[in-house]
């Protein structure tokens, strides 16, 4: 299945593809929520669709798209998963996952302004596979139990500050955490529309140039074996999104460095989970 959000920011309703065409899913739930995945909220949506999808009503053709699931309580975020994003970056890959949050204040639609933050320098880009948990997890006991408590993927940008991040006392979160630093979506996809999570080619533009293009093969972690250890650490609730780390080709890593400048478009796609579009607009 392929859930979405559409309407004005702050008062989005939740919709699914059906047949390829955008329907309208506000009269049965009230959002892609924590209450939603948790309460068996996939399996519902399923039976809905196998009854009367094609009698859903259409979204409004110029719907704006939201963020795919509703605000999380966490957003947690993989640090240096790809070897070749270490490398330039010139740290070694970890032994285990580096973690950092960014706040959910940061979450916008895929095809939403960002907005490059006062005193900024050094907004970057991101192209990250985005990891969306289906029911709380704690303590989970092997990568089959992880698998089974994700309710599907999305494209998750994460848009960083890098002086914020790296040279104001190197704290990641807060040059993580900026407004509009977390475009999601357009669609949270189930793994069985996406096939097989750990080989979904990525890539990233900037003005139309090719930036980033990867493959979640090479994560250094993969979903599920993030999923596992961020639960024995932590409750991993339903609705929290993972963004599981970036390829190479992020501003910072280019000699001379590249960063985004008002007026910039970032194009970014990954392998069956769709696009993003946004223009990089200076803080006024």
């Amino acid at each position: 299945m392929q859930l979405f959000r559409f309407g004005p920011k702050g008062q989005e309703n939740p919709g699914v593809v059906v047949d390829s065409v955008h329907k309208d899913c506000s009269a049965h739930f009230e959002d892609w929520n924590r209450d939603f995945f948790n309460n068996d909220g996939m399996s519902q949506l399923r039976a809905l669709v196998d009854k009367e999808g094609g009698g859903l009503p259409n979204t409004p053709a110029d719907a704006r798209f939201g963020a795919c699931v509703a605000r999380p309580h966490m957003l947690m975020c993989i640090g240096l998963n790809y070897s070749d994003h270490a490398a330039e970056s010139g740290m070694e890959p970890p032994d285990e996952p580096v973690i950092f949050q960014k706040s959910t204040s940061a979450v916008s639609g895929p095809f939403d302004d960002v907005t490059i933050p006062k005193n900024s320098t050094k907004t970057d880009w991101e192209v990250e596979l985005g990891v969306v948990i289906g029911k709380d997890a704690l303590y989970l006991e092997s990568l089959d139990q992880a698998k089974d408590h994700i309710a599907g993927y999305c494209i998750s940008q994460d848009v960083s500050e890098r002086e914020f991040q790296l040279e104001q006392g190197g704290q990641w979160t807060k040059g993580k955490s900026c407004p509009t630093f977390n475009p999601l979506g357009p669609y949270l996809c189930s793994e069985s529309e996406i096939g097989d999570v750990n080989y979904l080619g990525m890539e990233l533009k900037v003005n139309g140039q090719v930036k980033q293009s990867g493959n979640t093969k090479d994560m250094i972690f993969n979903a599920y074996f993030l999923v596992h250890y961020l639960s024995q650490f932590m409750l991993l609730e339903a609705g929290d999104v993972i963004s599981t780390g970036t390829p190479a080709g992020v501003g910072a890593g280019m000699n001379p460095p590249q960063f985004l400048s008002d007026g910039d478009v970032v194009e970014l796609s990954i392998e069956n989970l769709g696009h993003q579009k946004q223009t990089f607009r200076a803080y006024r």
